[in-house]
């Protein structure tokens, strides 16, 4: 049997500068960055990878990051302090901040500089 030794995901960005930018000083990530390609650090050992497509770049339609967090409410107004944008879905109930409850964990979806779907959700 093959034995895997620390999986990890990966996702394209038309930029990398402004990945890590956004990474960095607005959702406050920790990265490493090697051949132009960077490794996000999202706890407990676990990175993923995030790598440059420039103008070939297609956005993610579907959630490629979630950052689970205790208080999913207090989590989205900072980071729409910070200039984050909730996304809003029809058909899905959503309360004032973009925060969807009471299906499942509380979550809230906005997209990084290049479009693809993350959550804040709750853990």
């Amino acid at each position: 049997m093959v034995s895997y030794h620390r999986p990890f995901s990966g996702f394209s960005v038309s930029d990398i500068a402004a990945a890590k930018d956004f990474y960095s000083n607005v959702l406050g990530l920790d990265f490493t960055e090697s051949n132009g390609m960077l490794q996000l650090d999202v706890g407990d050992g676990h990175t993923v990878l995030v790598y440059p497509k420039g103008d070939a770049h297609v956005p993610a339609t579907f959630t490629v990051l979630n950052l689970p967090v205790d208080d999913v409410t207090g989590a989205v107004r900072e980071l729409a302090g910070k200039g984050v944008t909730f996304a809003r879905y029809d058909g899905m109930t959503q309360d004032e901040d973009g925060v969807m409850k009471g299906n499942g964990p509380d979550i809230a979806w906005f997209t990084d500089p290049a479009g693809n779907v993350m959550s804040i959700v709750a853990s």
